[in-house]
């Protein structure tokens, strides 16, 4: 897996770095043509240069094509791992998760990608439509270019990547629902993962748990983000005080939606609060659904370890979710994932306090945005020094591939053992 997308890297860096690519008045080097084409594969939106001025638009279908690349990428050969791990759990335990899960079992895997592409292809042509008649009066009327930005905003938006073709990001819209409402449905359906939306779309009655805990944790980080982003920023005269209050909340839902790793900000985040920056950080970190275009430790390893955590404080003897108890193996797992996103992240985090001169906070930032390729920044990737880029391509790259291939090489070395050893307790806190 991280071989396949390091080699959609080399090819998305050659492509950037020919002469066809970059503006000749703003052609740099190879360094950008570097850092674009692990942002764009790995979904994540971080840019040093800018999008709109920096590449022409045969460089923009580049990055587009290699977000495309990405986003189909992950979700399926994640919804192809989950099928390994169905397969190493044997044809009687494989068929009991399928069960359970309601979703991908001991099919065929080219029958889970073309589910998959279908899904995709509808998603992002219905957003694409939606944002095609406003981005048409934006442009006088240009169908052409309309076209082409709500085609690109699209995409970009359900594989929650984050790139935009405005210097500014979103920023020009807001407080327009017509723009902010279809791009944020975009980055939750990309951000639930494919076993999810499949699920969804089947409208069984009975979820399985997976589906439970990101369904509902997605709205719980919904509505906790954009409470929170509105109750800091509403008077901040600086991000969201100017605005009418309807404008106030369409900006509110748009700063909970995109920390969940799509990346688009309709704000100056350098001008943001320290509570915003704090709740965003969080946000970001957690993530979005499993096997989706979105990044982070992801909703239902956040809710499993919250859990064990409540389970752990009732002093039950099992971990119970939704009337179902949870494998040792799924709460290890958990716990691994998470503990490695973190040192990922303060690893990261030092190396960069190493290379620059910037403060702890807006690299921490920055650092979070990158493993969880989000794409978000508080303004100091243009100016991060080439050391500092290779830290955040670095931490994009991991943050895409290490945490799913982490999670299944967990689930797939797995092997029971037929013997148990005495135990000893260990003072704990």
């Amino acid at each position: 897996m991280p071989l396949t997308f390091l080699f959609a890297i080399i090819i998305g860096t050659v492509l950037l770095s020919l002469p066809f690519a970059a503006t000749e008045s703003e052609a740099e080097g190879f360094l950008p043509a570097l850092f674009t084409s692990v942002s764009a594969v790995c979904v994540t939106g971080l840019t040093t240069v800018d999008t709109a001025t920096y590449w022409t638009p045969a460089g923009q279908a580049v990055i587009l094509a290699l977000i495309q690349v990405g986003g189909f990428g992950i979700m399926t050969l994640a919804s192809v791992l989950l099928i390994a791990i169905g397969r190493k759990l044997g044809l009687r335990n494989g068929l009991i998760a399928q069960t359970e899960t309601h979703t991908i079992g001991l099919g065929d895997v080219t029958a889970v990608v073309r589910r998959l592409a279908v899904v995709v292809l509808v998603a992002e042509t219905t957003i694409a439509l939606l944002l095609f008649p406003r981005f048409l009066t934006t442009y006088d009327d240009d169908a052409g270019t309309a076209a082409w930005h709500a085609v690109f905003h699209a995409i970009s938006a359900f594989n929650n990547a984050g790139f935009a073709l405005y210097s500014d990001s979103l920023i020009p819209f807001v407080d327009d629902p017509w723009v902010m409402v279809p791009l944020c449905a975009a980055v939750v359906v990309g951000g639930l993962g494919f076993p999810v939306v499949a699920e969804l779309v089947a409208g069984r009655r009975t979820w399985s748990i997976h589906t439970r805990i990101t369904v509902y944790g997605t709205v719980l980080l919904l509505l906790v983000g954009t409470i929170g982003f509105g109750l800091a920023e509403w008077t901040n005269d600086d991000t969201l005080g100017p605005l009418s209050f309807g404008g106030k909340l369409v900006a509110a839902m748009t700063g909970g939606v995109m920390p969940r790793t799509a990346g688009f900000n309709s704000i100056d985040y350098g001008a943001a609060t320290p509570e915003t920056l704090m709740l965003t950080d969080i946000l970001m970190f957690i993530g979005g659904g499993s096997a989706g275009t979105a990044g982070g430790i992801k909703v239902s390893t956040f809710l499993v370890l919250g859990f064990v955590i409540l389970n752990e404080l009732r002093g039950e003897p099992t971990v119970t979710i939704f009337h179902r108890a949870l494998p040792a193996t799924v709460q290890r797992q958990a716990l691994t994932v998470a503990l490695l996103g973190v040192g990922a992240v303060m690893a990261g985090t030092m190396a960069m306090m190493i290379a620059t001169d910037y403060e702890f906070e807006p690299l921490l930032f920055e650092s979070i945005s990158a493993f969880a390729t989000v794409g978000l920044s508080t303004g100091i990737t243009f100016d991060m020094p080439p050391a500092g880029q290779f830290v955040l391509v670095t931490l994009m790259f991991v943050g895409r591939v290490g945490v799913v291939t982490v999670g299944a090489a967990l689930a797939l070395s797995a092997k029971p053992k037929r013997y148990s050893l005495p135990e000893e307790y260990v003072i704990v806190g």
